[in-house]
């Protein structure tokens, strides 16, 4: 399976930057992992506690699987002409923008997003609504992109 945005490229449309969600969005899943290693290590003590390691090592592969297949089939991209956001795979939700009708775009980081680089990337358009697309890598290198036009 290739870039959603690959296939829809008018000609002489060429990409000119790509990101997707931040590996934030593992977190969760990795912290009931680890969870469950350490209520492992306290079951020799208190054996119960399998049942718990169980449980959490099952919701954090869930999380972590959930997580990776979200970040696979979500593409932003910014092209020579338009830019373009993609999310799902079966039920699919796509948003495109002419450059030349961007209006401004938005950057919300919280302090963390900051340290770490994710944020919130909102697109306004002229007279064509809006578009948040969150969590990605990078927002002010993908703002910088669309702006730059």
């Amino acid at each position: 399976m290739g870039r959603y945005v690959n296939s829809i490229l008018q000609p002489g449309e060429r990409v000119l930057y790509s990101t997707t969600i931040h590996g934030i969005i593992y977190l969760p899943g990795v912290l009931c992992l680890a969870a469950a290693a350490a209520c492992f290590t306290a079951s020799a003590v208190f054996p119960p506690l399998l049942i718990g390691v169980g449980v959490l090592a099952i919701i954090g592969i869930v999380l972590v699987f959930r997580a990776w297949f979200r970040r696979w089939t979500t593409e932003a991209d910014v092209t020579t002409m338009r830019v373009i956001y993609k999310e799902g795979f079966i039920s699919r939700q796509t948003f495109e923008m002419s450059l030349d009708k961007v209006e401004s775009v938005d950057v919300t980081q919280s302090i963390l997003g900051r340290i770490f680089d994710w944020g919130d990337v909102t697109v306004l358009g002229v007279g064509e609504g809006h578009k948040k697309i969150g969590l990605i890598s990078s927002p002010l290198e993908f703002r910088n992109h669309i702006t730059a036009h």
